[in-house]
């Protein structure tokens, strides 16, 4: 996937930079945490290691804070074309999976904390930063609390996933995480332009690039190809292979085209995924199995994203965080340990204020805001546009991330059983739980 600027001019010789002795030992650590990690996958699913802690931790080993065989100075390109690539299949995928239930079991849920919850932790964020982070402007203050607004389930999977924890907390938080990315993508790519150091710029013509001729082509490109699938697949020519590849074409096409008319490839993308799940489920979804089955080419991508996405947290391992963590200071600290408490549960408590929910629900949900791929994939993005410029909003993004994939990680198991025994008993004693609600109930 192309980066939204062209990365330094290496002279010509990428391909020997590629093969040589320091990129091949990179290869080398980096093929070496694939294997072990899978080689212990099973092992360890049911601890407190998951695999963002395993690949966060690898990096910071192999980069510049350890053995220093992996850095964005000299892996630019690389480095970027790979986290682009797993956060614009995460947007796909994601932006696919909202016409799954997950919207329909009790959706004023999900519908709080994206259109509440959301903005106040974004303005939080920004009055947070004014007494810990002096120095930098209004702009950047609002940049890093907008990067660090989405979250991602990726980082804690049991405490989203656990069938103990109630449908429809698993769906109102998986929800979060997948559509917060497609919101606060928007307002990145205007706070972005407005850093110190960006080119003097039509700001009118970056919105109409970045978000309404980025969102149309992302819509073409997904009625495009879910047109032609669907009647590939009622003439019998579609394979399961070809429906995989489909998928990965299309993101690649939205991506381009608006990188072509120098636009936002992500907001593309996720656009596109809109498009393309709104038109397959019209009628009989072909790209549905007939025993009823989930679709292949959604599972296939699914699983390659979480694959690139994984190996993200290794690169933010190794160029982000391991570089922020001997540059520590206790300001920088302590807005990343308010922005993982104060900032994202106090703006969850008031959004689901009047919802019936108990609390130790809405403790729960405002807990488990964990900062994952699109967070590091932003921070990475703003490092990469402006340098030394923007050390400060870098550790910060970095030592936040970096914090979030420890506590959530660790406590999910713990925190995931115990919450489910709270309703397993709460569900025994008779008493009526808004957090009760059937598969396939819509709740309003």
């Amino acid at each position: 996937m192309p980066d939204d600027e062209p990365v330094r001019d290496t002279g010509g010789r990428v391909g020997d930079e590629c093969v040589s002795g320091g990129n091949a030992l990179t290869g080398v650590a980096v093929a070496a945490a694939t294997a072990g990690y899978a080689l212990v996958s099973q092992r360890i699913a049911a601890t407190v290691v998951t695999a963002p802690l395993f690949f966060t931790a690898c990096g910071v080993l192999i980069g510049p804070a350890g053995l220093g065989l992996f850095g964005l100075e000299h892996n630019a390109g690389p480095v970027l074309v790979l986290v682009e690539t797993a956060l614009a299949l995460v947007l796909f995928t994601d932006a696919m999976g909202l016409r799954g239930r997950q919207l329909h079991q009790g959706r004023f849920l999900p519908v709080r904390l994206l259109a509440i919850g959301l903005p106040l932790t974004i303005a939080a964020g920004w009055l947070l930063a004014w007494p810990l982070l002096s120095g930098l402007t209004v702009w950047e203050m609002a940049l890093i609390a907008t990067v660090l607004a989405p979250t991602d389930a990726a980082v804690c999977r049991t405490a989203v996933s656990s069938p103990r924890v109630p449908p429809l907390v698993r769906g109102g938080l998986n929800a979060e995480c997948g559509i917060g990315d497609g919101i606060v993508l928007p307002v990145f790519v205007l706070l972005l332009t407005a850093l110190p150091g960006a080119a003097e710029e039509d700001h009118v013509g970056i919105f109409w690039r970045s978000l309404v001729l980025s969102t149309a082509l992302g819509v073409a490109c997904g009625i495009g190809a879910g047109l032609l699938l669907r009647r590939a697949s009622a003439a019998g020519w579609v394979s399961r292979e070809g429906n995989q590849l489909l998928i990965l074409a299309t993101v690649l096409a939205s991506f381009a085209l608006a990188r072509v008319v120098d636009g936002s490839g992500f907001i593309a993308v996720w656009a596109a995924g809109i498009a393309f799940a709104v038109l397959l489920r019209r009628g009989a979804p072909p790209q549905t199995s007939p025993d009823g089955s989930r679709d292949h080419g959604r599972e296939f991508s699914e699983n390659l994203a979480a694959l690139l996405a994984a190996t993200s947290f290794l690169v933010f391992g190794a160029v982000l965080l391991g570089p922020a963590l001997e540059h520590l200071d206790w300001r920088t600290v302590t807005y990343a340990l308010l922005s993982l408490t104060v900032v994202r549960m106090l703006p969850v408590a008031l959004a689901l204020a009047g919802s019936g929910l108990r609390l130790p629900t809405v403790a729960y949900v405002g807990w488990f805001g964990p900062r994952g791929l699109a967070s590091l994939v932003l921070g990475l993005l703003v490092v990469k546009e402006y340098g030394v410029g923007a050390a400060l909003p870098g550790r910060v993004v970095a030592v936040t991330v970096g914090l979030s994939v420890l506590a959530h990680g660790v406590t999910s198991v713990l925190l995931s059983e115990r919450y489910g025994a709270w309703y397993e008993k709460a569900s025994r004693s008779g008493a009526e739980l808004r957090e009760r609600v059937a598969d396939g109930q819509r709740t309003g």
